[in-house]
């Protein structure tokens, strides 16, 4: 329950950042290896007293296959300012304020340039006023927001699905996406041609990736939604390589999708899927890689070339950078060089991997400890008690789970600082983490690791009264609990933590 909730959290978080700029040409994919600048300043009311606001920042990365986070703290003058790296000659950034989560927007960065945001708040920290420069389609912005609320919300009665053929629950998959589209999006007439596009492309990404995608988890709370049986489980059929024909409905090499905020999940959801089993790139040249790719995938997709398949590739060596944490060997440093020459993807890929070679020089070896055999009410007592004389950072985690491997990305270099020094990060998941996926993943993450059962896992969720994902928990030397809370609060206020109790 706790994994298909976030999951739908972070499909939420997702589609709210649909709003795209209009009259972009979005005719060609231009890929840059670049930067951008956001500046802007947070007014509230003078008798509302805030201190250390935080603009949260999502950025897409498309031949990078993820999504860089950043926390930027508000100066005193309300003024704040963020330099990233881009990959594309436009791109649209994600960003909210911690004075209300529920307020999303998404304005465009182009490469060399700056974009300015002002952001006004009432006394009930609704958000009054917003001012773009350059500026944007303010009433767009307001209604693609209350647009995507309405999609995700509206439905029928659940349809049961479990006991339908393969054929029949994609088709039903693609006739729920075309019916919001049609019921919600095409009707809106405050929304432009453009923007309509937009959101159905949005969304049907995303409604894919944690449906058709997600067979045998959907299957699951399907049959529970439709019989309310809890307990019994449905036969799960199983799926060939042939079911993800429905791939080339999407038209990938289209510069359009190719843009959508949801892309760089759907090329990380393919090169992982254990069905498709499309081979690691290693030290293969890349002609020859995408050769055996193409024989998996190019009836599947609809097509044999174009920008896609070096999209695809890109982001091949991307999982090593970003999952693993292991730099480029000296060999594909070559491929790289003698494939994309002196190109905006390898000056992309060379730029990601200067910084794992400096993540891979502060790295901790990975530990995966066993604890299978300890019974349910000791395993908290069982962890904390190896690590005496330690602070004890905890981070409660899944490999489906977005937003946690979101917060180890973003927490990387600062964990790096604390490399030797008198404290041990410990990560725990549980079964719902594919082991195969778990055991790939950890090799990026390092340090202390524990995959529990499912009585461990619930025990220590109920144990510190968490109902989600990810959770932290924090204890000093003496191995006494000093913290525990749900949601990663960024970087600085987690190294504040840790160096207090360190002193």
């Amino acid at each position: 329950m706790i994994k298909i909730k976030l999951i739908f959290l972070c499909c939420i978080a997702f589609f709210l950042s649909c709003n795209q700029t209009i009259g972009m040409d979005t005719s060609t994919t231009n890929v840059v290896a670049g930067t951008s600048k956001i500046t802007g300043k947070i007014i509230i009311p003078d008798d509302i007293r805030e201190n250390d606001i935080q603009v949260k920042f999502k950025i897409p990365l498309l031949i990078s296959g993820q999504y860089s986070t950043y926390d930027c703290l508000v100066d005193q003058s309300g003024e704040f300012s963020l330099d990233f790296d881009v990959e594309t000659d436009t791109t649209f950034v994600l960003l909210y304020t911690d004075l209300n989560f529920n307020k999303v927007f998404m304005v465009e960065a182009v490469n060399g340039g700056v974009t300015n945001l002002d952001i006004t708040y009432d006394s009930h920290l609704e958000v009054k006023n917003v001012e773009v420069n350059p500026s944007l389609s303010k009433p767009e912005i307001i209604r693609i927001v209350d647009v995507l609320n309405k999609m995700m919300a509206y439905g029928r009665s659940p349809t049961p699905l479990y006991d339908k053929s393969l054929d029949e629950f994609l088709d039903n998959t693609k006739s729920v996406v075309s019916e919001k589209s049609e019921v919600i999006v095409d009707k809106d007439s405050l929304l432009s041609k453009e923007v309509k596009r937009i959101i159905s492309e949005e969304y049907r990404l995303y409604h894919y990736l944690y449906s058709a995608f997600e067979y045998e988890d959907y299957m699951k709370m399907n049959y529970r939604n439709t019989t309310r049986d809890t307990v019994g489980k449905p036969t799960i059929q199983k799926i060939e390589r042939t079911y993800f024909s429905f791939l080339k409905d999407f038209n990938f090499n289209d510069p359009h999708v190719q843009q959508r905020f949801a892309f760089p999940e759907m090329q990380k959801t393919i090169l992982q899927n254990e069905i498709l089993d499309l081979p690691p790139i290693g030290e293969s040249d890349i002609p020859s890689w995408l050769a055996r790719v193409k024989v998996i995938l190019a009836d599947l997709v609809g097509f044999e070339d174009g920008l896609y398949y070096d999209i695809l590739a890109a982001n091949a060596y991307s999982q090593q950078l970003n999952e693993q944490v292991k730099p480029l060997t000296e060999k594909q440093k070559a491929h790289i060089a003698h494939y994309w020459k002196v190109g905006e993807i390898a000056k992309i890929l060379f730029r990601n991997n200067e910084r794992v070679v400096e993540l891979d020089k502060v790295k901790s070896p990975v530990v995966v400890n066993d604890v299978s055999t300890v019974a349910q009410d000791q395993i908290i007592e069982n962890i904390v008690s190896k690590y005496k004389g330690k602070v004890i950072f905890i981070d409660l985690w899944a490999t489906w789970c977005g937003p946690c491997l979101e917060a180890m990305n973003q927490f990387s270099d600062t964990k790096g600082q604390f490399k030797d020094k008198n404290v041990v990060f410990v990560y725990i998941t549980n079964g719902s983490s594919p082991q195969k996926l778990w055991e790939a993943k950890i090799q990026g993450i390092g340090s202390d690791h524990y995959y529990l059962n499912k009585d461990q896992w619930y025990y220590m969720m109920n144990h510190f009264g968490f109902e989600g994902i990810p959770s932290y928990v924090l204890y000093n030397k003496e191995g006494t609990l000093v913290k525990k809370f749900t949601g990663f609060p960024g970087n600085e206020k987690v190294k504040e933590m840790i160096d207090g109790l360190l002193k």
